[in-house]
């Protein structure tokens, strides 16, 4: 049953994900991709809760184990990308 819960919860973050993105305009996406820093978060939180949840379970260890390295690459390339766009109002000397 949890692991059914854990693939429901993922299937459905990946469909939301994948709809709000499509949905934001280019001009505003790199300021709200730093803002959604915070929210990534919890994701990686949610992650190390199911991987702990599913102590039994190989497949749902894998599928936390994914939502876990996603969420990170997530984040971090969130902050690269948001490091870059302020590099880009910055005075050069």
């Amino acid at each position: 049953m949890e692991l059914i819960l854990l693939l429901f919860t993922f299937t459905l973050a990946v469909f939301l994900g994948t709809e709000l993105i499509s949905k934001v305009p280019s001009q505003l996406h790199t300021p709200l991709m730093s803002g959604s820093n915070a929210i990534s978060g919890i994701t990686i939180v949610g992650a190390l809760i199911g991987v702990s949840q599913v102590a039994g379970e190989q497949a749902g260890k894998w599928f936390a184990f994914a939502a876990l390295v996603l969420a990170t690459i997530n984040v971090v390339g969130g902050y690269v990308v948001t490091d870059r766009m302020l590099a880009m109002f910055k005075k050069k000397n």
